[in-house]
């Protein structure tokens, strides 16, 4: 399946997601959206996984946004009110769950970026929460070119995460730019060979899945959410995130652990 979802051995609570059409470019077509929107959504339920990573399939592309031979023509016979295949209907219905534009994973997502980050394949990277690429890898936000509005998460996420010019660069430009220049702006955590990327990834996988989870998820729910308040309101929403985990069994385990000097083993309680 061009959208692979498993669940290695060797590294607890993790879950890996491959793009996996790499004779594509790694581009997603409407039944793959549907693929991608399904996982996210069985990951989110899974309360086993505490960290999850992306990648794409070969060694040239992590994800080129949309198949345009496919997509487009699927996306216009649609807008004519005529009748397209069910797949194909439902996948084109589930473009921002795929994306994760406006979909919660509820855990952090890691992007192991294996080559070329474009379009759709940028929007899936800003809704991470680390990324690491390797040293051939470029990205760009075409839309503008194409007469296009970006409709992912760019125009939302980015100007949030990187700064001000750096952002408006890449949107309205359209022009690519190399890992060096990603790092330099804050895009992405590290950059790594291609033959250590994965390796890297799980890494910081497992040091996030080895942490107490309701504190791991509270943490990420509380940066997403007080990013855009107020400073009062962030500084009271803080503490509201905060209170309920001081009295969990993962917190008094921790403590156990301390003492004890050996490693707490959490159970998200």
């Amino acid at each position: 399946m061009p959208i692979r979802f498993e669940k290695p051995g060797d590294h607890p609570h993790v879950a890996l997601v491959t793009i996996d059409r790499p004779e594509k470019a790694n581009s997603l077509d409407p039944v793959m959206l549907g693929e991608l929107a399904a996982a996210w959504r069985a990951l989110a339920d899974d309360d086993e996984i505490r960290c999850v990573v992306l990648t794409g399939g070969g060694e040239r592309v992590f994800c080129s946004g949309m198949d345009m031979k496919t997509t487009i023509p699927v996306s216009q016979a649609l807008a004519r009110g005529e009748r397209i295949d069910e797949r194909s209907f439902a996948g084109l219905r589930q473009v921002s769950t795929a994306l994760l534009a406006g979909f919660d994973l509820r855990k952090p997502l890691i992007c192991a970026i294996n080559g070329h980050a474009r379009a759709g394949g940028f929007d899936l990277m800003l809704a991470s929460e680390l990324r690491y690429s390797v040293p051939h890898a470029t990205f760009a936000l075409e839309e503008v070119a194409l007469g296009l509005y970006p409709t992912g998460n760019s125009t939302v996420a980015l100007p949030r995460q990187i700064g001000w010019v750096h952002a408006h660069d890449l949107l309205l430009t359209a022009r690519p730019i190399d890992a060096d220049r990603a790092l330099a702006i804050g895009l992405l955590n590290a950059i790594v060979p291609a033959d250590q990327l994965l390796e890297t990834s799980f890494e910081a996988a497992d040091a996030i899945a080895a942490n107490a989870p309701l504190a791991v998820r509270a943490t990420r729910t509380g940066v997403r959410e007080i990013l855009a308040m107020p400073l009062k309101q962030a500084f009271t929403r803080q503490e509201e995130l905060g209170r309920p985990l001081r009295k969990t069994e993962d917190a008094s385990e921790a403590q156990r652990a301390f003492a004890e000097k050996r490693r707490p083993v959490f159970k998200g309680r």
